[in-house]
């Protein structure tokens, strides 16, 4: 279970870190994708946490809270030190990801 953890936070993180960097250099990206798009990337982490892990309701659901609120801290972290976010987010971007993460671990054992 602590690999495939590794895995779908891993997965997440490319994500975030891919989405950070082209909001560094692009508005558009910085101004309207950052908050939905980096919730749907710990959302799509949890999902992918679930299924991959085929366990119980709880490890399911706390391996997405996990994965979702893990590569949503580095990524807004790295978002943070680039002054492109402002650092409350990293408190409430990452809880609202790591929640995201827990719902697509939810519809990920629904699927599973």
């Amino acid at each position: 279970m602590n690999q495939t953890l590794i895995v779908a936070t891993s997965g997440g993180l490319i994500l975030q870190l891919a989405m950070v960097l082209g909001g560094h250099y692009s508005a558009f990206v910085r101004d309207n994708v950052f908050a939905l798009g980096g919730m749907a990337i710990s959302l799509l982490a949890g999902l992918v946490f679930a299924k991959l892990a085929a366990v119980g309701w709880t490890p399911s659901l706390a391996g997405g809270l996990v994965a979702g609120g893990v590569c949503a801290l580095l990524g807004i972290a790295v978002s943070v030190a680039l002054k492109d976010t402002a650092p409350m987010i990293l408190v409430v971007g990452t809880l609202g990801s790591a929640v995201a993460g827990l719902l697509g671990a939810a519809v990920g054992k629904l699927l599973a």
